[in-house]
């Protein structure tokens, strides 16, 4: 279930190509608050099985605030695009579309594992998947792609600013004491500040938010591939819904 929005570009494009693209969608990333009333959120990832040849994409749909599981889709396509530093989005977003199509409830917000705009040109993938949606999205990225920070207090909900090229991109967050902060940022129509403020709400005991933690769990192959026993129709070749 995806919005009959017009594509922004087409997915097989040289390096680059993408890049120009990047550069050209960047600006058009909302990156204040224009998010209305959240009953589902989505967790977003994507892995890799066969040596990279098949990409493995994962949508998990929460409800808020209860953070129960609603929906889950895991859907396998053929790798398009190797893997070059920086154009990730244009490997692996093609398999979370066709993901997303999938879905029954679409979210009213998305929770990426990856960057929205603390990247080098400010389209990581979390921007792009929002600015391709047109839903608000926040990216929860696991390790730095680009910038500086100072060191964030080993307290549970500080964080610090994390500048690139003189503009702050992110937000380097700790969620859990004594364990590596998490690197926030803007996807689209979500500001740093709420986006810092939903993933901290989005916590439980772990250091993930759990919509991401869920689907990080899919997408890494962490958890039993099982449909819902309601779910008795056999799944595509390529799709596993559960």
């Amino acid at each position: 279930m995806t919005s009959k929005r017009q594509p922004l570009h087409e997915w097989t494009v040289d390096p680059d190509t993408a890049i120009a693209l990047q550069k050209s969608l960047a600006p058009r990333v909302v990156r204040h608050d224009e998010i209305g009333d959240v009953e589902h959120i989505a967790g977003v990832d994507i892995g890799f099985e066969e040596g990279g040849e098949t990409t493995r994409a994962v949508v998990v749909i929460m409800r808020w605030p209860s953070l129960e599981i609603v929906e889950r889709v895991l859907h396998r396509k053929p790798t398009q695009m190797p893997y070059i530093p920086g154009l990730l989005s244009f490997r692996e977003l093609p398999a979370a579309l066709e993901a997303f199509e999938q879905l029954s409830v679409m979210p009213d917000l998305l929770m990426v594992d990856g960057m929205g705009i603390a990247h080098p040109r400010r389209l990581g993938i979390a921007a792009h998947l929002g600015l391709w949606l047109d839903l608000p999205a926040i990216g929860v990225g696991k390790s730095r792609l680009c910038g500086q920070h100072d060191e964030v207090p080993d307290s549970r909900g500080h964080w610090v600013a994390l500048t690139h090229r003189n503009e702050t991109i992110g937000g380097v967050l700790r969620t859990r004491e004594r364990v590596k902060p998490l690197y926030i940022s803007t996807g689209h129509r979500v500001s740093l500040e709420t986006s810092i403020d939903w993933v901290m709400q989005c916590l439980t005991r772990y250091k993930l938010p759990e919509p991401t933690r869920q689907a990080d769990r899919i997408a890494s192959r962490r958890t039993a591939e099982t449909r819902r026993p309601e779910e008795s129709a056999a799944p595509e070749q390529n799709t596993l819904s559960f």
